[in-house]
């Protein structure tokens, strides 16, 4: 495996054709060749977004070129391009949904475990909601307070500074206990105290990358996590999935509107075939060079070939796959017939050779 990678690193540095003598004949690498990975011609390779996260999935085994890619972005032809692309949304959309059943299962472990501690220690629903709330409380308490006693401390006032601050360590060491009490902070860990109890903190799962995520952490550590490459790379994953599908819906849009305008055509030559004629044979009406018989035969006539037009090209498909089929069928008759002509000269030479025997078998006796 790690040959394999290192093989892989030296083709994107050096090229594909790098142990190749200076007489050897070299083949251009074009994007319809199978060995080209065909994510990265799309937008971008899943496989490199998730490198040592938890959600890696390991090496990419096809070679990604930057100028075979923009060789792929140059192709304007849909029917070419077009079962790429869906490609790479189908193997996207797996991945969303996979991650998403991930997801439901945190959340559901995730409500069973804070069940279990809360049961554990003998509190209801109702009594686990009322302490949550005292704990917003008292936690908007004491960031007012302190807010109050920096204000203090720049203007000078240094009792009133200590006061709030020794107001502030209570509110503190009372929502600790509030805390310990539904599950949320470690058992011991108080204001100045060293952490001695086992960790059950109050947990929640990232709605991007599934990760889990304590709910009061830090501001830092909770950047670092958005930062990670793990959350980093499916949103940008995303990203890529919602613009290509996009791109996909614009050219089938654009596809059906080529269509209808096409069918639109049809139907006004043929309409205009019809007016040129149906003027005609007025302007001959007018001259009286036509009776009103022939006029109907005339107008029959214009009704048949407008139904003619109309169903013409079906009927060419029709007799286009009925010759494929006829020709199909008389060369299974050819092969069949010269089958049958080799097995009679066969048996006929057969019955000669019998007869001569025969023969001379008795002029001997």
């Amino acid at each position: 495996m790690a040959t394999k990678e290192m093989a892989k690193m030296l083709d994107e540095l050096m090229g594909r054709n790098r142990d190749a003598r200076p007489g050897d004949k070299i083949e251009n690498l074009t994007w319809e060749d199978p060995s080209v990975c065909r994510y990265h011609l799309t937008d971008v390779c899943p496989h490199d977004l998730f490198t040592n996260t938890k959600a890696d999935l390991g090496g990419c085994p096809r070679l990604h070129d930057e100028i075979v890619k923009e060789e792929f972005s140059r192709v304007k032809e849909h029917k070419l391009t077009g079962p790429i692309y869906n490609e790479y949304i189908r193997f996207c959309e797996k991945l969303f949904s996979d991650l998403n059943n991930k997801i439901k299962r945190s959340k559901a472990r995730l409500v069973l475990t804070q069940m279990e501690q809360v049961a554990s220690q003998g509190i209801s629903k109702k009594q686990q909601e009322e302490i949550e709330e005292k704990i917003i409380i008292l936690t908007d308490k004491v960031n007012g307070l302190v807010d109050q006693a920096e204000k203090a401390g720049i203007e000078g006032d240094v009792e009133k500074a200590t006061g709030l601050l020794k107001l502030v360590d209570t509110l503190r060491e009372e929502r600790n206990q509030l805390k310990v009490q539904i599950g949320m902070t470690p058992v011991g860990q108080g204001p100045g105290q060293p952490f001695t109890g086992p960790t059950s903190g109050k947990f929640e799962v990232c709605e991007v990358c599934g990760a889990i995520l304590i709910t009061d952490d830090k501001t830092a550590r909770r950047d670092d996590h958005l930062m990670g490459k793990q959350h980093a790379g499916y949103v940008r994953l995303k990203g890529s999935l919602d613009r290509v599908s996009a791109e996909q819906i614009k050219r089938r849009e654009e596809r059906e509107r080529e269509r209808l305008a096409e069918d639109v055509k049809d139907e006004d030559d043929s309409s205009e075939e019809n007016g040129e004629v149906k003027k005609d044979a007025k302007k001959d009406r007018e001259k009286g060079e036509i009776s009103p018989k022939d006029d109907k035969s005339a107008e029959r006539k214009r009704d048949k070939k407008s139904k003619d037009s109309k169903d013409r090209k079906s009927s060419d498909r029709k007799r286009s796959r009925s010759r494929e089929r006829k020709r199909s069928r008389s060369k299974d008759r050819r092969r069949r017939s010269k089958s049958r002509d080799r097995r009679r000269s066969r048996s006929k030479d057969r019955r000669r050779d019998r007869s001569r025997d025969r023969g001379s078998d008795r002029r001997h006796r």
